[in-house]
């Protein structure tokens, strides 16, 4: 079947430097999911499933919702060659006017992660979701190219790789077979379905820009909407920032050999390991939050309080206004309690303009930290 899969490609006429305007469909099912495949994707189900039981079962989930899509974002952006720090977009994260241009647009995509999951909860994921998400990544209307002249080139010799669809409604004929095949009823495993959408999108490359972070965020989106998790806390897009090389280069088996199975193998091969180091990071965050809440109550009144906790946990950074308001205690007693705590070595703290930054370090540096498995 493989070979005869890969003939089948082979004998399209697709030139690198001409637009893609023959993408076809993906294969059947049955040529998909190949023994190999389906071996991968036992393994990636299970880690997966324990990662959601787990997400589950955390005190209070607020932490991971807010935490683990930055970690998605800076490294999504870093693909892109947009460069900050996971430190920075906590840092600004309510503050983004005085960030770099890049960590507004890294926190821009976490805005688009938040938009996309409410989109597909209330409409389910379609092309119209894509779009909106990549209109929120790069701040203003995207809409489907109209323009032709759209290359995807080696970042080093300026070899053009992949030339993909060109003409309006060539894509968006090819954005509505994709929608169609994420919802179609074709025994495909979820998981399976998640990387053939992913390489369809990609290859389509329906706006001007945005297309790889919009793609990423989609794949997230597929899995909560497909029933596999509950929340978007699957940041595979770190593993494709340590992989970028064998990311490109299955992407272009697929185009150029129908390589199909060695790419649904890689994607799978990063949602085992990326839900085995979220799931390593939920236990090291529960594990601190009793340890800091212990050591908390010794050192100041006040200092076990839940809401307090919660605000030092929920992101690594917080401000003095924000305990005010989620403890309902005095500004002065905030600011006590949170002096305390740095007196106790166990906050950091910043001045950041007119703004004071109480700093959860050891919360910082478990998200923060590589844990593959």
């Amino acid at each position: 079947m493989l070979g005869v899969l890969r003939h089948c490609f082979l004998m399209t006429t697709w030139d690198p430097r001409r637009p893609y305007n023959s993408l076809p469909q993906p294969p059947r099912a049955d040529a998909l999911e190949t023994p190999r495949v389906l071996k991968a994707t036992i393994d990636a189900r299970a880690s997966l499933a324990r990662l959601d039981q787990a997400a589950a079962s955390i005190p209070d989930p607020t932490i991971l919702i807010n935490t683990i899509p930055l970690i998605e974002a800076q490294a999504s952006s870093e693909i892109e060659n947009i460069v900050t720090t996971t430190d920075a977009l906590f840092r600004f994260l309510d503050d983004d006017d005085s960030a770099d241009p890049a960590t507004r647009e890294a926190l821009r995509y976490r805005t688009a992660l938040r938009v996309g999951y409410d989109a597909v909860e209330e409409r389910g994921l379609t092309a119209a979701t894509a779009t909106r998400i990549c209109t929120t990544i790069k701040g203003r209307d995207m809409r489907v190219r109209d323009l032709p002249g759209t290359h995807l080139a080696h970042p080093i010799t300026g070899e053009v790789t992949y030339t993909p669809p060109d003409g309006k409604e060539i894509i968006q004929e090819k954005l509505a077979d994709w929608e169609r095949f994420i919802h179609a009823d074709n025994g495909l495993d979820p998981l399976v379905r998640m990387a053939v959408a992913h390489y369809q999108f990609e290859a389509i490359h329906p706006y001007a820009d945005g297309n790889g972070r919009t793609g990423r965020i989609v794949n997230i989106l597929m899995l909560c909407h497909l029933g596999l998790l509950a929340s978007p806390i699957l940041y595979l897009s770190r593993y494709i920032s340590a992989t970028k090389d064998d990311y490109y280069r299955h992407l272009l088996a697929v185009t150029g050999e129908g390589a199909w199975e060695d790419w649904i193998v890689y994607m799978l091969h990063g949602v085992d390991q990326t839900s085995r180091s979220v799931l390593s990071k939920i236990t090291a965050i529960i594990e601190l939050a009793d340890d800091f809440a212990r050591r908390a109550s010794a050192v100041t009144r006040g200092g076990g309080d839940r809401e307090l906790l919660a605000v030092l946990f929920e992101q690594p950074y917080c401000r003095i206004p924000t305990v005010v308001s989620r403890t309902g205690v005095s500004r002065p007693t905030a600011t006590k309690r949170l002096e305390a705590l740095v007196a106790a070595g166990m906050l950091g703290d910043i001045k950041v303009g007119r703004d004071r930054l109480f700093i959860n370090s050891e919360l910082l540096q478990v998200l923060t930290r590589s844990d593959w498995a």
